[in-house]
């Protein structure tokens, strides 16, 4: 759901409307829908995210290296299933016309340099628009390409922090004290609303459970980042891939702050985001890739880990589809 469009998906067949009021009840295709309401003033910008895209990787429906559910991959003759995900993510990114493009991790299967090549020659039509950071699997076996992070994008209305959140040869995450340092000088002389990249998810504090080895952000540079956001107030989201799956979390410490993540576009849903800016406020709007052969591959996916994946990956609607607040 967007502010002026609602799309739903039965199976693979795509129903949409467009040129809708915001704020508004609709039926499309028998679904009940209320588009987004739209912040008010100026739209100023548009830009997109994607993460996990994985280029190089063979089957899905693999955990620590051991199948789980029923496993897929493409069928002879087929091209590779990230190169369809990404090719059909990549023209619908297109379309809108994004101000940037920024890819949150996890760019290749197995970290190597052939694989990282085949992300840029895909994603090299947005040329200087791009910008992308490593996730777990691009330094999982001492790799050091798209380590340049921390930086930052400034566009009309908002300027995009991208933060790495990677160590090298683990799947968990971290937030060095360099970074947060840079981020905390960067939010303070910041003149607009700062949303924040990483590959990474955060440690949830009122959790029970204190893992070290923790799946996202170990749970000491969770709480130092969240103390960041919680006293630079134009920090206005911190969004993540990595989980594979749609989810908005708040912190107590951060009150109304999205802590949100994305699921990956190569394999179901098939996601990537839109971001509207305005003056007032800004909209992400979760899409899923819906070329015809990308849903054919998605509708399969949904049946990973004994079915339970459609649902963990999916999230709820209000999950994908929200105002982020910049007052």
């Amino acid at each position: 759901m967007a502010d002026d469009e609602v799309v739903v998906h039965d199976g693979t067949s795509v129903h949409r409307q467009v040129g809708l009021d915001p704020d508004r009840d609709y039926e499309v295709a028998g679904v009940a829908a209320r588009t987004l309401p739209r912040p008010a003033g100026e739209r100023l910008c548009t830009f997109a995210t994607v993460n996990d895209v994985h280029f190089g990787e063979v089957e899905c429906g693999i955990i620590d290296g051991l199948p789980s559910g029923p496993t897929f991959r493409a069928s002879p003759g087929e091209d590779p299933y990230p190169v369809v995900m990404n090719r059909g993510a990549i023209r619908e990114m297109q379309a809108i016309e994004p101000a940037a493009v920024v890819v949150k991790g996890d760019l290749t299967a197995e970290g190597t340099v052939e694989e990282y090549q085949d992300f840029l020659d895909a994603y090299r039509v947005f040329g200087d628009r791009l910008h992308h950071v490593r996730g777990n699997h691009d330094a999982f076996h001492g790799a050091t390409f798209a380590s340049d992070a921390p930086f930052s994008v400034d566009l009309p209305g908002v300027r995009l922090a991208v933060i790495d959140t990677t160590i090298p040869a683990r799947e968990s995450g971290r937030v060095t004290p360099d970074t947060l340092d840079w981020l905390d000088d960067l939010a303070a002389a910041s003149d607009r609303p700062v949303l924040l990249f990483g590959h990474h998810h955060a440690w949830d504090p009122a959790s029970r459970h204190r893992p070290d080895a923790y799946f996202g952000i170990n749970p000491d540079d969770s709480e130092a980042l969240i103390a960041l956001v919680a006293r630079r107030p134009v920090i206005r989201g911190y969004f993540a891939g990595h989980t594979h799956r749609n989810r908005v979390r708040r912190f107590s410490a951060t009150g109304t702050v999205p802590w949100v993540e994305v699921a990956c576009v190569k394999d179901y849903p098939g996601s990537w985001a839109e971001y509207r800016v305005f003056d007032s406020g800004i909209l992400q709007i979760h899409r899923r890739v819906s070329t015809p052969e990308a849903l054919r591959w998605t509708e399969q996916t949904r049946q990973m880990f004994d079915g339970a994946y459609a649902d963990y990956a999916l999230g709820r609607i209000e999950e994908r589809c929200f105002e982020i607040g910049t007052a």
